[in-house]
């Protein structure tokens, strides 16, 4: 199936090597075939060396290897980013944040792809938009992401849907039983950034207008937010541990039966239910008046413009998202799929029960700014938020979404 694609393939990637900025583009890689490598965020699940095995043994003279990654977003941007920057042909399959599409693509990192190579109308809208930059498509989503909210259903009857209700119920826990109450990714790096915004956009705001171009932060729907965290922190509900949080060491916590309350990822799923059993459930995140708004997260699959063997890749991202691999991402990696079709399975919602709910998340979800500067804003953001909510909170959520919000502004402007 593969091979057919050979020489459209070849014609594609002939003129594969143009950025956003500059459609004429340069010699950087090649179109040719030959092993690749697959450099990714850290596997915690072990789910992918054997998709990585399938291939390769359909492909002997071009095999794929992996390359992990830290687990942490901000490090593994750093580690691509310098490898790029160095035009090293080390990479050649980049496991993209959906967010760092922009900046990727506006450098000339990465190729474009041709959108007919792609089931994309099979796939989440949401999801696909997240691959596309200036009317390109820079990368083919991989997995998808929305923020749920993992509690403990043996402790509690019902689960909250305002941050009223999830406050109450964490100190009525905490105090019946040996147990903490909520947490999140509350260390200053990405994950707060992520952690701010869906709470801002839950109280009915937004940092960023759609395209990054202006700074819309609405300073009372930050002090919401900030003020949120800071109660829960101050009252106890919230402990101050998960000030070194990023999303393992909460999954870890909640697993283990430390935490009534967790905000993660769809992928602490499957190691939950491995420690818990039917001890806990997940819901949609909770907001002032309601249910919350995600932010949009996952992986996309791109190909680096440094790579020898960009035929290859895109043979390989072809593969490693088609129907299957994107069932087994669900049912051996707790992954969020990106194949609508698949969060409408029976069997699957049988053994994902969540799988409604986090399709509506994803529906519902709001994705992060498209920028080019996109690292220095989430570098913003967390700092100021870090600085709000840290004891002994010397900084006010007056102080700190004002200064916030003139960092940005300044970041806007010289972009």
């Amino acid at each position: 199936m593969f091979r057919q694609l050979s020489v459209v393939l070849a014609v594609l990637l002939a003129a594969g090597c143009a950025t956003a900025g500059d459609e004429d583009g340069g010699d950087k890689g090649s179109s040719g075939t030959g092993p690749i490598t697959f450099a990714t965020g850290r596997d915690t699940t072990a789910y992918l060396q054997p998709l990585l095995d399938r291939w390769n043994q359909a492909h002997p003279a071009e095999k794929v290897t992996l390359l992990e990654l830290p687990e942490a977003a901000d490090e593994q941007r750093a580690q691509m980013v310098a490898n790029l920057q160095a035009r090293s042909t080390r990479y050649d399959v980049l496991g993209l944040d959906v967010v760092w599409t922009a900046e990727f693509a506006e450098n000339g990192w990465i190729i474009p792809l041709e959108r007919g190579l792609f089931p994309l109308d099979r796939f989440l809208p949401p999801v696909v938009d997240t691959a596309v930059y200036k009317g390109k498509l820079w990368a083919v989503p991989y997995t998808s992401n929305a923020g749920l909210l993992y509690y403990r259903s043996d402790l509690i009857k019902k689960p909250p849907r305002t941050w009223a209700e999830l406050r109450e119920q964490a100190l009525q826990v905490t105090k019946k039983h040996s147990i903490e109450g909520y947490a999140g990714q509350f260390l200053a790096y990405e994950g707060l950034t992520v952690n701010f915004s869906e709470a801002v956009q839950s109280a009915g705001g937004q940092i960023l207008n759609p395209d990054g171009t202006e700074v819309t932060l609405d300073p009372a729907k930050a002090k919401a937010a900030l003020e949120f965290f800071i109660q829960g922190l101050r009252e106890g509900w919230i402990p101050k541990e998960s000030l070194s949080y990023k999303e393992e060491e909460s999954r870890l916590a909640f697993q283990n039966g430390r935490l009534v309350f967790a905000r993660n990822w769809p992928h602490a799923y499957g190691p939950a239910m491995a420690k818990l059993g039917g001890r806990f459930a997940v819901t949609r995140l909770p907001g002032p008046d309601g249910p919350g708004a995600s932010t949009l997260g996952g992986v996309n699959l791109a190909v680096s413009a440094y790579s020898k063997h960009q035929q290859t890749a895109q043979e390989f991202i072809r593969y490693f998202t088609g129907l299957e691999n994107e069932r087994r991402v669900l049912s051996e990696g707790s992954f969020p799929p990106v194949w609508t079709e698949l969060y409408d399975d029976p069997q699957l919602i049988k053994r994902f029960p969540y799988l409604p709910v986090l399709k509506q998340s994803i529906l519902s979800a709001k994705p992060r700014p498209v920028s080019a500067n996109y690292n220095q804003l989430s570098l913003v953001i967390a700092s100021s938020v870090a600085k709000a909510i840290t004891p002994p909170f010397s900084e006010t959520p007056d102080d700190a979404a004002a200064s916030m919000k003139t960092e940005l502004e300044e970041i806007i402007r010289t972009q």
